[in-house]
C-alpha cells in the first residue's frame, strides 16, 4: 500500500529533445552501410552498428540540447559503445537473476511520464510519432531503464545499511563545520580504475586524467572534456551533480571542495575508484526550515487482487467484511483474521501517515474520513481496502526531516561506491570483444 521506492524514470523530455535536436542538426552522419554488422560482442550477445548509431544519435542530441561542444567522432563512438556494452551486461545479469518488469507496471510508468510532461496518452503517442520515435522502441527503452534501476537498487539494498549512530555523527558534523551547512552543485570527470588493475594501466589512467586536466587549463569547456574523457554515467550530459551537501561526498572531497569559489576547478585527485576532477558550479546555504504537516493515524484491511482472487471475488470479500464491521465487530480482530497486508499482525495499524506516504486513491479516501469512521470499500492498485482513521495531529517533523535527509545523504554516498564497484565487477566478469576499430578501417 505504501509507495514503491525504486528510482523514477522521467526520461520523456530528454529522449524527445535528443531525437528532435539530433534530427534538426545532424553532426555525425554515419557512412551508408549496405549490411548491418557487429561492432562488439558481449558474452553471448552482440551490438550492431545500427544500435551504436542510434545510441550515438541520442548522445549527440543530449549534448547539443545542453550546448556542449561535441568531441571528435571516434572518441564519442568509443564512449557511447562502452555505455552500450555496460547496458547489455546489466540486462543480461537481470535476466540471469530473474528480474523483469510486467506489462501493467510498464504501462503505469509510461502514463506517469506522460502526465509529468502534462500530456495525455494520445498526445504522448502523437509527440513520439512527430519526432520519428517508435512507440515500441521507446517502451523497450523505458523497460530497460526500469530494470537497470531496480538491479542497482537490489545491490544497494543488500549491501548498504545506515545506522542511527552514523546519522547522529552526520548531523553533529553539520553543526560543527561550516562546510556541513553548504550544498554544492558540481560538474565532475571520473577516470575509472578497476580493482586489481596493473600498475602500468593505473599509470595510463593517471595520464588520461592529466590530459583532461591540461585541456581544462587550456580553456576547453568542462562539459566538452567530460563528454570526451569521463567514465561516469553522466559524462554525456556534462557530468553535472545536482545540489547536494558536501558531506555526502565524504571527508576527502569535502576538504578539497570547501575552499573553492564558483567556477574553480580542482586538480586531479585520486580515490579508490579512480581519478576525479571537479568544477564548482554553485554553493548555497543548506536550509533547515521548520516543517509542520498534518498526519493521520489509520488502520486498514486489504484484500489483494491477484491470480488467486478475481476482481469480483475480492470486492465480494471486502463487502462481507464491511458488513461485519458495520454490525460492531472489532476492526483490529477482523484485520488480524482477514487482511492480506503485512500490517495484519498489528490489527491493520499503519501508524502515523504523512502526506504522500500512501498511494493517491488510498490517501484521498483516508482524508475524507472523520476520526473513528470506516470507509466504504476503496480500490487501489493493491486491491480492495477498508480504512479507519483513528486520530489526526499537526506535527513538527523538522528533526525527523533532518534525520531523513541525513540518512538519504549517507545512503547515497555509500550507494555510489557500491554501484561503481558492482558495475566494475560485472564488467570484469564479462567477455567483451570490440570490433569498432575494424569498422573504422573500412
Amino acid at each position: 500500500m505504501h509507495k514503491s521506492n525504486y528510482f523514477c524514470i522521467p526520461l520523456l523530455l530528454t529522449v524527445l529533445l535528443s531525437a528532435s535536436v539530433a534530427a534538426q542538426e545532424p553532426m555525425f552522419v554515419p557512412a551508408a552501410r549496405a549490411i548491418d554488422h557487429i561492432v562488439a560482442v558481449v558474452n553471448e550477445d552482440v551490438i550492431t552498428r545500427q544500435e551504436l548509431d542510434d545510441a550515438v544519435k541520442t548522445a549527440v542530441g543530449r549534448l547539443q540540447q545542453q550546448g556542449v561542444q561535441l568531441p571528435d567522432q571516434r572518441s564519442l563512438e568509443n564512449q557511447v559503445l562502452e555505455s552500450v556494452v555496460m547496458k547489455h551486461i546489466q540486462l543480461q545479469h537481470a535476466k540471469e537473476v530473474g528480474l523483469a518488469v510486467g506489462e501493467s507496471e510498464l504501462d503505469e510508468t509510461i502514463q506517469r511520464i506522460a502526465a509529468d510532461n502534462k500530456l495525455s496518452l494520445p498526445e504522448f503517442h502523437a509527440v513520439l510519432e512527430k519526432d520519428g520515435i517508435s512507440y515500441n522502441k521507446f517502451r523497450d527503452e523505458i523497460r530497460d531503464e526500469m530494470i537497470m534501476a531496480r538491479l542497482k537498487e537490489r545491490e544497494v539494498k543488500h549491501q548498504v545499511n545506515v545506522t542511527e549512530g552514523e546519522v547522529d555523527n552526520y548531523l553533529q558534523t553539520q553543526k560543527s563545520t561550516s562546510e556541513g551547512q553548504d550544498e554544492y552543485r558540481l560538474a565532475h570527470i571520473l577516470i575509472l580504475v578497476p580493482e586489481n588493475t596493473a600498475p602500468s594501466q593505473i599509470q595510463q589512467r593517471a595520464e588520461r586524467a592529466k590530459l583532461a586536466s591540461d585541456k581544462l587549463q587550456q580553456g576547453v569547456e568542462f562539459s566538452q572534456v567530460a563528454a570526451e574523457f569521463s567514465d561516469a554515467a553522466d559524462a554525456k550530459t556534462g557530468g553535472i551533480i545536482e545540489w547536494r551537501p558536501v558531506t555526502q561526498m565524504g571527508p576527502t572531497f569535502a576538504e578539497l571542495l570547501e575552499p573553492l569559489q564558483p567556477g574553480d576547478v580542482t586538480p586531479v585527485v585520486q580515490s579508490p575508484s579512480g581519478f576525479h576532477i571537479f568544477k564548482l558550479l554553485g554553493r548555497r546555504a543548506q536550509e533547515t526550515p521548520t516543517v509542520i504537516i498534518d498526519q493521520t493515524h489509520a488502520r486498514h484491511v486489504l484484500i489483494k487482487i491477484n491470480e488467486l482472487t478475481s476482481e469480483s471475488d475480492g470486492k465480494q470479500k471486502i463487502l462481507q467484511i464491511k458488513e461485519r464491521l458495520d454490525k460492531g465487530e472489532n476492526f483490529e480482530e477482523v484485520a488480524k483474521l482477514y487482511s492480506e497486508d503485512t500490517s495484519a499482525s498489528s490489527g491493520g495499524d499503519l501508524g502515523w501517515l504523512s502526506p504522500g506516504d500512501t498511494v493517491p486513491d488510498f490517501e484521498r479516501a483516508m482524508n475524507a474520513l472523520l476520526p473513528g469512521q470506516i470507509s466504504d470499500p476503496v480500490r487501489s492498485q493493491f486491491g480492495w481496502h477498508l480504512i479507519q482513521v483513528l486520530e489526526r495531529r499537526s506535527q513538527d517533523i523538522s528533526l525527523d526531516r533532518r534525520r531523513q535527509t541525513a540518512r538519504q545523504a549517507i545512503r547515497s554516498r555509500k550507494a555510489d561506491v557500491v554501484v561503481q564497484e558492482w558495475l566494475r565487477q560485472l564488467r570484469d566478469q564479462a567477455y567483451v570483444e570490440y570490433r569498432l576499430d575494424d569498422d573504422h578501417e573500412h
